[in-house]
């Protein structure tokens, strides 16, 4: 027993011996872990960056003072010195020693580039966001350090000043100098130059060069004028008479007036004929000859270098002496100046029409030459708003915070998910969740008030599953969200570099990349969304974009404002890129009844295209434009270049209920036919009601655009799928082209922006005169002859053989009903429908109303036969 107890007592010992060096190692281990987390500590690191930017105004005042005494800072450093000679150096002894290191052993000179890095990266540590990309600006600093050290190496071959250089730049000179030579050496500087200008600083060579090019060309077109100018001025007389050589010249011909005659021999000195002052105080035209007794030298000279009309004026006065003289004029003399009158004639009449074959001798046709002074608008005139200062903690703290929320509700009703995933946008989140197998889709989808509710969030969306992902996403608004500026859309490299024939630029989507689409593609587009969702900012977005790409001789707007405030800024851009009616008074139409004129002289512009688009065997406005461009088609034939039409209407609602089926009719005509031809229909409505967005619309405007509504019907009128009444308004959009719906944030324009860049556009006309609206077809307003509305108006040939039996039914039953008519005389719907507006138009019916039948206007068959008879139908 006593064994065993020693033997436990040992075995204690031992245990009590581990635990005390396990717990003498486990605290050595904290205490060197504490040590850590406080070198690593955010207040330590802090105070890295602190010493950093302290460190990079030691080195630049070091440098800087090196600039001024070079020689004296290297003696310094290196030769042999007495104890009480001062630092040549603002920063003293270690400014100069830090100076000559950096200049010395690395760059030379340009080795101001180390303090400016060094202070950028002590930003980024104290403030954890850097003014400047890190990786480019430091690529970007050493490689133009480097080429200067080169550059300075070469100017200082073989000289005393080896710091201009530094090491790094003279031995890279000595090595290529002594086995190149000089040439090639400079040709590789020269080439090192441009690669950091093009890969380093995005220098495009290609439009630096274009615009010499152009600067050039416009310094010899203003040569070319100056010159033309001082020939037309200048005649062979003394300078002093020009001035009043000058005056001579009038309509007639060269005549001189007997005003000037008389003001000229009273200002000039030349009164040898004492009868010549009272010849001019009666008025009587002086000869010529004896004005300008002195300057009949000049005469002696070339008709080349005289204008026009003064050698008529001497001719004619020369023939007028011989006659009074009674000397012959030789009919020499006549027979030249009727060749000289008939060529003058030839050159004012107006040209011919060229044939065929002489239009494609002719260079390539330029529709931009026309107004080829016209200038696109700066992106300055936009607005760049700046991102929020939503720091990358803020954004990962709420990260974190989504998707425990996100996950702890998915829990709770039994689905588990094995990751989640975030993309920010700049002003929702997608988290991308794939869940476990054998969880159904619909689960999730049912789950989306539940989420909405965890997440406090004003409005959700769920997609399930992501088109092409195999994922479920779910958008969360962000709570600090950021405003897409117009002016980052328009300088972004999407839109820049696309060749679409009508690009706008709408917003960002969650990936924060730029949407660009093409108009002529959509080829139309429906705005929806309720009052004040950001239908205007987008209609706003859509102009803006055109203006920015599109020249004035390429493309037409036709604006229909029935608010009359919306689209008033552009009425000063009208002359350049409006198109009217030739009578319409203000480019932007306000009227209903011009919204119908306007509408149907699109329709007879649409088939007059066609017309020219059939005679040139073209099936579109670009291959039409394209051969026309190219000197295929001859404007002899009616051919001319095609701008393309971007029809803007707003309110569309207001438009249906005023007007109704007049503007629904040709609408829907533009609709289905006007793609190929050029003209594109943008509409906006805020009443998204199957009344008005009805199904001829949907069917002919598959790209369309929703806004924030109020309930998931209006979302399925738009867009034929719910999720528009989950936006957050202010812009949050959902655009559907077809197939897939993207989300996104419309790009802002704010009115003083729209209206600096319509000034801008209409101070351009400062210099040369304004252009005319582009002019559409001239139809007849309704109810006018020729309209196909009303009493006089009326075709008998186009009246319907069943028309009168309709009539005389409809008298007897006093019933002005569609339907009564299709049922008791066995018609379709639409031709008993073509029938009631037959009779309306005859004024046998009233105007529908809605359902209700229409109010008969004759009440007797003896009234309609005797209205029959004067219409002479009867």
């Amino acid at each position: 027993m006593k064994k065993f107890a020693e033997s436990q007592g040992d075995g204690a010992s031992k245990k009590n011996a581990r635990k005390s060096s396990s717990a003498g190692k486990a605290t050595n281990r904290s205490s060197s872990f504490s040590l850590w987390r406080f070198l690593s500590g955010e207040k330590m690191v802090v105070f890295y960056g602190i010493v950093l930017v302290l460190f990079s105004i030691l080195l630049f005042i070091s440098i800087f003072s090196f600039y001024f005494n070079a020689h004296e800072n290297v003696s310094f450093v290196v030769g042999d010195r007495a104890q009480d000679i001062p630092a040549p150096n603002l920063a003293k002894g270690v400014g100069a020693a830090l100076s000559y290191f950096f200049i010395q052993f690395f760059f030379g000179v340009s080795s101001v580039g180390f303090p400016f890095l060094i202070l950028l990266y002590g930003i980024r540590i104290v403030s954890k966001k850097s003014p400047l990309p890190i990786g480019r600006t430091t690529f970007a600093t050493i490689m133009t350090m480097a080429w200067l050290s080169i550059t300075f190496g070469l100017i200082g071959y073989n000289t005393d000043n080896s710091f201009l250089a530094g090491n790094f730049g003279n031995f890279i000179c000595q090595y290529l100098i002594d086995h190149v030579g000089w040439a090639f050496t400079i040709l590789l500087d020269l080439a090192l130059l441009i690669l950091i200008l093009i890969f380093c600083y995005d220098i495009s060579f290609a439009g630096l060069f274009g615009t010499l090019q152009q600067w050039l060309v416009n310094i010899r077109e203003r040569r070319e004028e100056r010159r033309h100018d001082a020939a037309v001025q200048a005649v062979t007389v003394p300078r002093s008479h020009r001035e009043d050589l000058d005056d001579l010249y009038v309509t007639d011909h060269g005549a001189l007036s007997k005003e000037y005659a008389t003001n000229r021999y009273d200002l000039e000195d030349h009164k040898e004929d004492p009868h010549e002052e009272e010849k001019a105080k009666a008025g009587d035209v002086l000869d010529p000859d004896q004005v300008f007794g002195e300057v009949q030298p000049a005469t002696e000279t070339s008709s080349e270098d005289i204008p026009f009309d003064f050698v008529n004026m001497n001719d004619k006065a020369a023939e007028d002496k011989k006659v009074e003289e009674g000397e012959e004029v030789e009919e020499v003399e006549e027979v030249e100046e009727d060749e000289e009158v008939e060529e003058i004639k030839d050159v004012e009449q107006p040209h011919r029409a060229l044939t065929p074959e002489e239009v494609r001798e002719l260079e390539p046709y330029d529709p931009r030459k026309e107004l080829s002074h016209f200038e696109f608008p700066p992106v300055e005139l936009l607005k760049d708003y700046p991102y929020t200062a939503s720091t990358e903690e803020l954004i990962k703290k709420e990260l974190l915070e989504n998707k425990v929320s996100i996950e702890k509700t998915l829990l709770s009703f039994g689905i588990a998910i094995k990751s989640i995933s975030a993309v920010v946008g700049p002003t929702v989140t997608l988290y991308e969740i794939v869940p476990k197998e054998g969880v159904r889709i619909s689960k999730i989808k049912n789950l989306e008030d539940d989420i909405a509710l965890s997440l406090a969030a004003l409005g959700i969306r769920i997609i399930a599953p992501i088109p092409g992902r195999g994922t479920i996403g779910i958008e969360v608004p962000n709570k600090n969200p950021n405003i897409v500026s117009m002016r980052e859309i328009i300088t972004s490299e999407k839109f820049k570099k696309n060749n679409y024939a009508l690009p706008i630029g709408l917003g960002k989507t969650i990936n924060n990349e730029s949407f660009v689409v093409d108009l002529a593609k959509m080829p139309h587009l429906l705005v929806a969304g309720a009052t004040g969702q950001g239908k205007s900012v987008g209609l706003n977005a859509i102009i803006t974009s055109l203006l920015y790409t599109k020249h004035p001789c390429e493309m037409k707007f036709v604006l229909v404002d029935p608010k009359k405030v919306e689209f008033t800024l552009y009425s000063a851009i009208e002359n350049y890129y409006l198109a009217a009616l030739p009578d319409n008074g203000d480019a932007i139409i306000t009227d209903t009844k011009k919204v119908v004129r306007t509408l149907n002289s699109l329709c007879v512009e649409m088939d007059n295209r066609y017309n020219l688009l059939k005679a040139a065997k073209m099936r579109n406005i670009k291959e039409y434009n394209a051969k026309f461009c190219a000197r295929e088609l001859s404007p002899a034939f009616g051919h001319r270049y095609m701008p393309y039409i971007v029809v803007v209407i707003d309110e569309f609602g207001d438009l249906i209920m005023t007007a109704g089926r007049e503007v629904e009719q040709p609408l829907a005509r533009l609709a289905q036919l006007a793609r190929a031809i050029g003209i594109h229909l943008v509409i906006a409505t805020q009443r998204p009601s199957v009344n008005i967005i009805t199904g001829s619309i949907k069917a002919n405007f598959p790209a369309r655009i929703a806004f924030r509504v109020q309930s998931g019907v209006d979302s399925k009128t738009i867009l034929d799928a719910t999720g528009a009444n989950q936006l957050i308004g202010k812009g949050d959009m959902l655009i559907s082209t077809g197939s897939d719906v993207v989300r996104l944030q419309c790009a802002f324009v704010d009115t003083p922006e729209v209206e600096k860049i319509a000034e801008f556009i209409q101070n351009q006309s400062m210099e040369r005169p304004l252009r005319e609206p582009y002019e559409l077809p001239d139809v007849p307003e309704p109810g006018e002859e020729g309209s196909g509305r009303g009493e006089d108006s009326v075709n008998p040939n186009e009246l319907d053989p069943m028309l009168i039996d309709a009539a005389t039914l409809i008298v007897q039953t006093q019933q002005g009903s569609t339907s009564s008519i299709q049922r008791k005389l066995s018609l379709g719907y639409n031709r008993a429908g073509r029938i009631m507006d037959q009779l309306e138009d005859l004024k046998i019916v009233g105007p529908g109303s809605g359902s209700k039948p229409r109010q008969v206007l004759i009440k007797t068959e003896a009234e309609l036969r005797q209205h029959l008879a004067d219409l002479q139908l009867l």
